[in-house]
């Protein structure tokens, strides 16, 4: 009988590796609390909750935080249009700090001293949880099997894993025939590890889409009906609206219009793509993304934006969000660099608002036209049928300055 180590609350998501790390850990003496994120995935908490505490767990938490994900985290993204690396949109990273910050809520409600994560040793997701634990409690103690040799030499691989869960009875979606590793939220769904660490074969990537648990709808050359346009209001710097421009239909809340451009933009196949980036960690990893709904927002953001914003503040903006997806990927939020820049980030979107219409189609977002009480734009001034307040000769001056060097 292992000795008595005290309470860990576990962020548990029910797949492969947590499953199997909340059976490890009574082992090693943890009396375990199982705290499970409702993030946006499309899953059967109950189920969940009963093979936890199947499993062993002395409690379980499910706790919505899917309202608090699209405000508090996705919002501040979509505003700095942020892309790691030009073409990640953050989806993992993004929620990763979110489901942290309940985890620690949960064990200081419940007096635990320890905290663990499935994340792996080699990945991105192990500085996101803890940078974030420490952050908000200072005093807590992670436990991260991943990196304790008596857990990774016990366990080199997920076949091993798979074996141990065979061994103890323990349920898990991963098979030997589609043995990736998966993460999915109302951001985004990722593979990533198994058959995908192999990054040249396109046909195995494409295995993917064709699961049925593929959070959205179709192929990945998946066509869908012919898509009305809809338009998307943004107002107070966030998205507020979006209507259906076939129906008049619309969605307000935060979330309601999340779920909607989400269900929308999958059917299209908006928002995918298979990528190799660089982790913080410093290897390079191979992933499949869909992004729909943030897609989307990203294009229709950076349409109000261009139409509203002086060009000097968009420069600098520009590298803002740069240094920021940085930072997000890296597990930063809670950084005094990062709350900084989202402060300077929100500030420049003061007069960012508007409509944009737009359409979705064989994977693609087409921006269809847009409007704004803020707008920059000066009809008159930059038509080509009449002069406006603007005297062509002066542009010989301005050409010859700028050739001096």
């Amino acid at each position: 009988m292992a000795q008595r180590k005290g309470m860990v609350v576990l962020a548990y998501s029910g797949g492969l590796d947590t499953s199997c790390i909340l059976v490890w850990l009574k082992e090693q003496g943890y009396d375990v609390v199982a705290y499970l994120a409702n993030i946006g995935q499309k899953e059967d908490f109950e189920a969940a909750r009963k093979k936890a505490l199947a499993l062993g767990a002395k409690k379980v938490y499910i706790e919505d935080v899917s309202r608090e994900f699209v405000e508090e985290f996705i919002w501040p993204a979509v505003q700095a249009n942020a892309l790691y690396e030009d073409r990640y949109l953050l989806g993992t990273a993004l929620a990763r700090p979110c489901i942290a910050r309940k985890l620690v809520e949960i064990a200081q409600r419940e007096g635990a001293q320890y905290v663990a994560h499935g994340a792996t040793g080699k990945g991105n997701d192990q500085v996101r949880f803890e940078l974030t634990c420490y952050a908000l409690c200072p005093n807590i103690k992670v436990v991260a099997p991943w990196r304790l040799p008596e857990f990774y030499q016990r366990f080199p691989g997920r076949c091993e894993l798979m074996d141990y869960a065979k061994k103890h009875g323990i349920p898990v979606p991963v098979t030997p025939q589609t043995p990736w590793s998966m993460d999915e939220n109302l951001m985004h769904i990722s593979y990533e590890a198994g058959i995908l660490e192999n990054p040249k074969p396109q046909g195995r990537g494409r295995l993917m889409y064709l699961q049925p648990n593929w959070k959205f709808h179709g192929g990945p050359c998946a066509v869908g009906p012919p898509c009305l346009s809809r338009h998307i209001n943004c107002r107070r710097r966030v998205p507020v609206k979006v209507t259906n421009a076939g129906d008049g239909a619309t969605r307000c809340s935060a979330l309601e219009l999340f779920v909607y451009l989400n269900d929308i933009a999958g059917k299209h196949g908006v928002g995918r793509i298979d990528i190799v980036e660089n982790r913080f960690v410093g290897m390079k990893s191979r992933g499949i993304y869909e992004t729909p709904a943030g897609t989307i927002l990203y294009h229709a953001h950076l349409d109000i934006e261009a139409f509203t914003m002086d060009r000097e503040v968009r420069k600098i903006k520009q590298g803002l969000a740069l240094k920021f997806s940085e930072l997000v990927y890296n597990g930063f939020w809670h950084s005094p660099e990062c709350e900084f820049l989202r402060q300077c980030i929100r500030r420049s979107q003061e007069a960012v608002m508007g409509t944009v219409r737009l359409s979705v189609f064989k994977g693609q977002v087409y921006i269809l036209g847009r409007e704004s009480p803020r707008s920059l734009y000066n009809e008159e001034l930059v038509s080509m049928n009449v002069q406006g307040d603007y005297e062509p000769a002066d542009a010989t001056g301005f050409i010859n300055i700028n050739s001096l060097r």
